[in-house]
């Protein structure tokens, strides 16, 4: 048997730093995935999808009122000025809705941001589609500029009846460093 030290404690606190090790190595390089990979096909925590959806909805539902919450939130270190111009709407499923959410960058250098969306409820997530959406798109800005970026979104018919009430929020995160000279665009 190969023994590391004749120190039986310094051999029991390697064994738990390498297993602390691969631990930490597994969440994140296994799970995260598979964790993304699981909300994607079943719908849940809220995730939208990330491209324009181009499905005609057959008709509205004007029997039905639904009321869409807009948040608008910047990651830590985002000095963004971020917010929806309106901050609610009532629709009907199946009425493509147009809105626009405000952006202002106020340092002087240019800069790139990613909006992130999430739908609750959660349940929702499937029934909530973009067909434009400032998300799908990296934004570039200009320093002390801003911008108004469009969102245009139908609240599928075949939404739950209990579910009357929609908030769709983005989280804004500095891409710059990301993204070196380019930009992404679709």
């Amino acid at each position: 048997m190969l023994r590391l030290s004749r120190n039986p404690g310094a051999d029991t606190a390697l064994k738990l730093t390498v297993v602390a090790c691969a631990m930490f190595a597994f969440v994140f390089v296994v799970m995260v995935p598979l964790y993304n990979v699981m909300c994607d096909v079943l719908g849940i925590n809220g995730k939208t999808s990330g491209t324009a959806y181009t499905a005609v909805p057959a008709a509205v539902d004007t029997s039905r009122e639904i009321t869409v919450q807009f948040i608008a939130t910047n990651n830590d270190g985002m000095p963004w000025v971020f917010r929806p111009e309106v901050r609610q709407v009532k629709v009907h499923p199946g009425e493509a809705t147009d809105t626009v959410f405000y952006a202002a960058n106020p340092t002087t250098a240019m800069m790139v941001a990613q909006a992130i969306p999430s739908v609750t409820p959660s349940r929702a997530a499937g029934f909530f589609h973009k067909t434009e959406c400032f998300c799908f798109d990296q934004q570039p800005l200009d320093g002390k500029a801003s911008a108004q970026m469009p969102l245009q979104f139908v609240v599928d018919q075949d939404l739950p009846e209990d579910i009357r009430t929609i908030t769709l929020s983005y989280t804004l995160f500095d891409v710059t460093a990301m993204t070196g000279n380019r930009v992404a665009v679709r």
